[in-house]
């Protein structure tokens, strides 16, 4: 089967929810980051094939077709087509599925997979609650949905909560873990971990370069004040990840491109996996599908050099840890979306690009990225580092 292999990687710094990118339409969001894969890669931007771009709530500034938009406010040619794709949290994690999937079918030879999320400016979950207000329609699910699984709606707090109380994580346990996200957050910014994967942003302040939700300050006793998200539960906004305003994306090839357009890898997709379980629990379907990515790619757990696991919530990845007997010296080791933020369509090729950079880095050969997603979907990405 043909090779797909990633030829440039960058993101936008997370801005807070209405912080510094808040005055920055989505589009424009975008388009920077795809301005910087073209730069980056060197290469004509009319030889792009696709953008596909992730998106989860696409309402307001991100509807009417998002992907194309940001194409439009880009400096490709108009004559590159874009879509926009929703696989909730794993939204631009499967942007680049699909993109390597296109590469290694000889359909199309250079596709960007991006996400861009402006949390700010098109709040999580509107794209329902204005419909719900404006009393249109019942809402995703449907009588028969609801009667199947016993609930009136699939909900992620309630998730995370109950893989939390599963695995027995005291609220203690989950706040020191979003502490030391922080801590290596931090730390990586001290030392200019960030610079090379993060491309600036002009705002009316000037540019936006540096993830403006990591808690240098941080502590146990500051975590500790925070009430529960709900009520007699142990998790809370401390203990799970950030609303935050970004963009990101990677550009992908074939080889053929390579040598087409005289392009410089980065690194070879290995495994792509998608998995489904319990739409309840929802956020604990991580764990079979890393195991489903490992078999598929022929790999044990120890030839992974570096793990990116989403931290939706502290639970997410502490259950993973625990499930897989992995080793959390290798896990998201200039922290997490906790202390960096979780741009929702935005995370996926987010993380890539960070966990790309570190594997460089470190000199780490493998690097395994999970995603846990609405509807109890997870999606798995293994590369290999070749610079």
């Amino acid at each position: 089967m043909p090779e797909a292999y990633i030829v440039a990687a960058a993101r936008t710094a997370g801005g807070r929810r209405k912080g510094a990118l808040s005055g920055v339409h989505p589009a424009d969001l975008g388009a920077v980051v795809l301005n910087a894969l073209i730069a980056r890669a060197g290469m004509d931007p009319a030889g792009v094939d696709d953008v596909i771009l992730g998106c989860v709530t696409q309402a307001g500034e991100q509807g009417s077709a998002l992907g194309r938009n940001v194409v439009l406010a880009s400096n490709l040619p108009q004559s590159v087509p874009g879509v926009t794709i929703d696989r909730q949290c794993g939204s631009s994690q499967q942007a680049l599925h699909f993109a390597a999937q296109a590469v290694m079918s000889g359909t199309q030879d250079v596709v960007i997979a991006a996400g861009v999320e402006s949390m700010t400016r098109v709040p999580m979950g509107s794209n329902v609650a204005l419909h719900t207000a404006a009393g249109l329609g019942q809402g995703p699910w449907p009588e028969s949905v609801q009667t199947r699984f016993g609930v009136p709606a699939f909900n992620q707090f309630h998730g995370a909560q109950a893989i939390a109380d599963k695995y027995g994580f005291s609220r203690e346990a989950m706040d020191a873990y979003a502490l030391a996200s922080h801590e290596k957050a931090a730390a990586a910014i001290a030392a200019g971990l960030f610079d090379a994967e993060i491309v600036p942003v002009m705002t009316a302040e000037g540019p936006f370069a540096r993830d403006e939700g990591v808690r240098a300050d941080a502590s146990l006793d500051a975590l500790a004040g925070l009430k529960p998200l709900t009520e007699g539960g142990s998790l809370t906004a401390g203990n799970a990840s950030q609303m935050t305003d970004g963009a990101s994306g990677v550009l992908v090839a074939s080889e053929a491109a390579l040598k087409r357009y005289n392009l410089s890898p980065i690194a070879r997709i290995v495994n792509l996996t998608v998995t489904a379980g319990d739409p309840v629990i929802m956020l604990e379907e991580p764990i079979p599908a890393t195991r489903r990515a490992l078999q598929r790619a022929g790999m044990a757990l120890g030839d992974i050099d570096l793990f990116e696991v989403n931290e939706a919530f502290a639970s997410i990845p502490m259950a993973w840890l625990a499930a897989l007997g992995a080793d959390p010296a290798r896990l998201n080791v200039r922290g997490g979306a906790i202390a960096l933020g979780h741009p929702l369509g935005a995370s996926g090729t987010k993380l890539m690009t960070t966990l790309l950079h570190a594997l460089s880095a470190t000199g780490g050969r493998y690097g395994l990225q999970t995603m846990c997603e609405g509807g109890g979907v997870a999606n798995v990405t293994i590369v290999e580092r070749l610079v």
